[in-house]
């Protein structure tokens, strides 16, 4: 179970990562006059840093099967993320 939150661990820890990378592509994309990424994207992906930095705190914070719980909700957060805003 260790195993299982840490590797949510990283992967909330992407997100997050991500979520900046896509602001600061927006931010810059402003700032020297070519389009970025765009207010929704950027909205994705922060709400999802959100969510899947929520859930990776409540898998923290608790043992078992809420767990386990918390560590598949940053999966899938993440997972949808990469569908909806990379891949689609």
């Amino acid at each position: 179970m260790r195993v299982l939150r840490g590797f949510s661990g990283v992967i909330a820890a992407g997100t997050v990562v991500l979520a900046l990378v896509v602001v600061g592509a927006e931010v810059l994309g402003y700032r020297r006059g070519f389009p970025g990424p765009g207010a929704a994207d950027v909205a994705w992906h922060v709400a999802g840093a959100v969510v899947a930095l929520g859930a990776q705190i409540f898998a923290d914070r608790r043992h078992g099967f809420a767990a386990f719980c918390g560590s598949l909700v940053v999966f899938a957060v993440a997972g949808y993320l990469l569908w909806a805003q990379w891949w689609n």
